[in-house]
């Protein structure tokens, strides 16, 4: 849809308005997941999961992808009120975090009309959950260095290999995967090939990894001479690099077409605020110290200036000089933000810091403390903070390569 009126767009958002204040849900009885990478009970995602395809059959979620293939046809104006909306009345999660964010706009990209069909409704309404396989436990960022096999075979690739950090891993039906499907290919890169992998087959097995705060949500995943339909490739074979740093994009918001919602809930420096205002130093509120009150008017700044940048990033008059440096660096700052934020909580709770969830002596059950921890794999995932500096290095201030 590329003409409407603002009438349209305003029933439509009053609409989503109407309907989250109506039917997000209270609390559950239950821990939620701050983040998708925390889902790991079966209570969270079962859950998750039927708010997510409650979202999506309201016409809330997937309003600009395309109609034939369960999306609203919508313009992304509809889809941005939408997520608003949610946001503004605390809606949990969406748990099909890789499906709505990556995959999914690599496939109306990309993709097929056979894949469209296949794959992106089932996206939506979180029938079919998504993960990701790229990392591998011998080789950290280097991913070009990836060595899972997958030797052709007729119509099948015969997979032999693992992959970690695949979160969701236990509870997905697909996979995009990044095999190395030629062995004596001129270069590292020009082996891969990006293959979109069924889980629920034979010869594939997910291992749950325990993280520093006793909660789940990230598997290792397991290949032994596991057979996939050759059907499920994207690009040519051999192009899977490629299409790979183009997920990426996605990933690090760098490019658009992601169904809408959000995957994590962001931190609320004005929630901070509040705890900043009970909390005591030497019998003293901590707010009487002039550095606390400096260093917390700083992260206000910092959170409003976050939300107006990406809202510039919207509009390309305002970024025509360098188009691509908001986006490439929103993943850095928001990640690296959510951990300062965090730690500056648990900071401000003194020896209390050390109390964790269901401890009755934890300020605000311990959420804060969780979520510091927590903070560290969206600093890791999608390219560690270290990698996004030098993204923005070579990519938008125009440094050399590092070797």
């Amino acid at each position: 849809m590329s003409e409407y009126s603002q009438a349209e767009l305003d029933e439509y958002a009053n609409d989503a308005d109407a309907w989250f204040k109506e039917n997000t849900p209270s609390d559950p009885g239950f821990m939620l997941p701050l983040t998708f990478m925390e889902v790991g009970t079966d209570q969270q995602f079962d859950f998750l999961r039927d708010w997510q395809r409650k979202v999506y059959e309201a016409g809330f979620l997937g309003a600009a992808w395309p109609k034939e293939y369960g999306g609203g046809g919508l313009h992304d104006d509809f889809q941005t009120a939408a997520t608003k909306a949610m946001r503004k009345h605390n809606g949990p999660i969406l748990p099909n975090a890789i499906g709505l964010n990556w995959t999914g706009p690599l496939l109306n990209d990309i993709g097929t009309h056979d894949h469209k069909a296949k794959y992106l409704k089932g996206i939506l309404n979180a029938e079919d959950i998504w993960c990701q396989g790229f990392s591998e436990p011998e080789n950290g960022s280097d991913l070009g260095n990836a060595q899972l096999r997958a030797d052709r075979d007729g119509d099948a690739y015969v997979l032999n290999g693992s992959k970690i950090w695949t979160t969701l891993g236990n509870y997905a039906k697909y996979m995009i995967l990044l095999a190395r499907t030629d062995q004596n290919a001129p270069n590292k890169y020009a082996g891969l090939s990006f293959i979109l992998t069924p889980m629920k087959v034979d010869g594939v097995e997910t291992q749950k990894i325990r993280k520093l705060t006793g909660e789940y949500g990230f598997t290792q995943t397991f290949f032994t001479d596991a057979r996939v339909p050759t059907d499920g490739l994207m690009g040519e074979e051999g192009q899977g690099w490629k299409v790979a740093m183009q997920t990426l994009e996605y990933e690090r918001g760098a490019r658009g077409g992601q169904a809408g919602g959000y995957s994590m809930t962001e931190p609320d420096a004005f929630e901070i605020l509040k705890l900043v205002r009970k909390a005591q130093r030497d019998g003293n509120p901590v707010l009487d110290d002039p550095v606390v009150r400096d260093q917390l008017v700083d992260f206000l700044i910092e959170a409003q200036s976050i939300d107006l940048n990406n809202k510039r990033g919207r509009i390309p008059d305002l970024v025509q000089d360098h188009p691509m440096a908001l986006p490439l660096m929103s993943k850095l700052v928001w990640t690296e933000f959510a951990r300062e934020v965090n730690q500056f909580a648990v900071s401000m709770q003194g020896s209390k810091s050390a109390y964790y969830v269901g401890d009755p002596n934890a300020t605000d059950d311990g959420i804060w403390t969780r979520a510091y921890l927590n903070a560290f794999s969206a600093t890791i995932g999608g390219g560690t903070t270290q990698i996004q500096h030098n993204i923005v290095g070579e990519h938008v201030l125009g440094l050399p390569k590092s070797h």
